[in-house]
């Protein structure tokens, strides 16, 4: 009523009251009357602020992508925001003019011009995984970008949600990804089945290895059998070598003994050991002797008759 209105501002808003050009009161969370002809309210919010922002970079290999994210920030220093953008009130409530809704704008696109330098480096593969190096840089940049301290902005945080590539390339990845995991999936089906064919490579050649060991130790049995009955035949032959030489020993004994028993008897005439001996008594081997007699003299005997009686009695057997 009569131009005099009431102002009243929460805690995160500061307020500027200026009236005829000089400023009449300021601070947060203000409430007064003030003659609205003559005045001129500046209302600058000192809260933070979330800005949702979503805007398409190209990577270094020329594929674009869709970053999405939220810049969080406050304005620090309203007294200097306030000097370089309207944040006065209309008549009944509202902004005077669209500077407010600009320094978002502003702001995202301070972002945008960083997050483009960073994803410019970056290929397509790279930048889909790059979010939180991207966050850093952007970041980074932002708090030190004299864009942003002119006005009294401070950053508070940074965020990006997704990293999306476009549909088509979308597709193709994934494609590819299906692919990998699918070689990868051989590989290790390949890769099992070769295990398995190495296991049982390993068991026939241990089964092997046992076959030969105890083949051979069937021949070392085999050969020490053999040694063994060698040995008993070199003891056998040993002992026969042994035998046969007492035997012959003994044999010679005999001879030697027999050879001196008759050496006086191999000196006598064996007429004379024929008559010593009771066979001389025999009139058939006497007349054998006869004869022996006869036959040595053969050449000085002209002729010689014998009777068939004579031989009757030298073949008739004894009674």
């Amino acid at each position: 009523m009569l131009g005099i209105e009431f102002m009243k501002a929460s805690p995160t808003t500061y307020v500027v009251h200026y009236r005829a050009g000089a400023v009449k009161r300021e601070g947060a969370g203000l409430s007064f009357w003030y003659y609205a002809p003559t005045s001129t309210i500046m209302a600058v919010p000192v809260g933070s602020t979330d800005v949702p922002f979503a805007f398409e970079q190209v990577t270094a290999d020329f594929q674009t992508i869709t970053l999405q994210g939220q810049l969080t920030y406050r304005i620090a220093d309203p007294k200097r925001a306030a000097g370089l953008l309207d944040f006065s009130l209309k008549s009944g409530g509202g902004y005077a003019s669209e500077d407010p809704a600009k320094l978002r704008d502003r702001l995202v696109n301070a972002c945008q011009v960083l997050a483009s330098a960073a994803v410019g480096r970056l290929g397509l593969r790279d930048a889909l995984v790059a979010g939180p190096a991207l966050v850093q840089d952007v970041l980074g940049g932002l708090k030190q970008a004299e864009s942003v301290s002119m006005v009294g902005v401070e950053i508070l945080g940074l965020a990006i949600l997704s990293v999306k590539p476009t549909p088509e390339m979308s597709k193709a990845l994934e494609a590819e990804a299906r692919e990998a995991l699918s070689r990868k999936q051989d590989e290790a089906i390949y890769a099992r089945r070769n295990a398995a064919v190495e296991q049982e490579r390993k068991i026939k050649e241990s089964e092997l290895n046992t076959e030969i060991a105890v083949e051979e130790k069937k021949r070392k049995i085999r050969e020490t059998k053999i040694q063994a009955d060698i040995a008993v035949e070199e003891q056998r032959a040993g002992l026969l070598d042994k035998q046969v030489a007492n035997e012959k020993k003994a044999t010679d004994s005999r001879r030697y003994g027999l050879e001196a028993a008759l050496a006086p008897i191999q000196k006598m005439d064996w007429r004379l050991l024929m008559a010593a001996t009771a066979a001389g008594g025999d009139a058939k081997l006497q007349m054998a002797v006869a004869f022996r007699e006869l036959a040595e003299n053969a050449e000085k005997i002209g002729q010689l008759n014998v009777t068939p009686e004579l031989l009757n009695a030298l073949l008739a057997a004894p009674r």
